[in-house]
C-alpha cells in the first residue's frame, strides 16, 4: 500500500485556501485605497503649506489667485522651493491650487466612496 494524499483531500486544502484568499483580498483593497487617500490629504495639506508661505512671503491676501505654473515651477517646488518634491497623486488625480485662503484640490475629489476622500481633512 502506497502513502499519500487521497484527491479529496487536496481539494479540501484548495477550497480553504480559496476561502481564506477570498476573505482577505478585500480588505488588503480597501486599505490600499484608503491609504491612497490619506497619502492625497497629506499632499493637499503640503500644497496648502506652500501656497500659505508663499502669500505671506509676497504679501499676498486672501482671494488673490495663487501663480498659475504653481505647481510645476521649481522656484515653488524642487530644491529652493517651498517643498522639497512636487506632490502627487497616489491614485492619479491631478492637483487645482485654488486661491489663496481656499483649499487646494484633488480631481479625484469624494468620489471613491467608500474610501477616504481626496479632499483636505477638516
Amino acid at each position: 500500500m502506497k502513502k499519500g494524499f487521497t484527491l479529496v483531500e487536496i481539494m479540501i486544502v484548495v477550497a480553504i485556501i480559496g476561502i481564506l484568499i477570498a476573505i482577505a483580498v478585500p480588505g488588503f483593497l480597501r486599505a490600499r485605497e484608503n491609504s491612497r487617500g490619506q497619502a492625497c490629504q497629506e499632499n493637499l495639506t503640503k500644497i496648502d503649506g506652500a501656497k500659505e508661505q508663499w502669500a505671506l512671503e509676497f504679501k499676498v491676501s486672501n482671494g488673490t489667485a495663487s501663480p498659475s505654473n504653481f505647481l510645476a515651477d521649481l522656484n515653488y517646488f524642487g530644491p529652493n522651493g517651498y517643498v522639497k518634491k512636487e506632490p502627487k497623486c497616489p491614485a492619479a488625480g491631478t492637483y487645482t491650487c485654488n486661491l489663496i485662503g481656499t483649499d487646494p484640490t484633488c480631481s479625484i475629489g469624494t468620489t471613491n466612496a467608500p474610501f477616504i476622500a481626496h479632499v483636505m481633512p477638516k
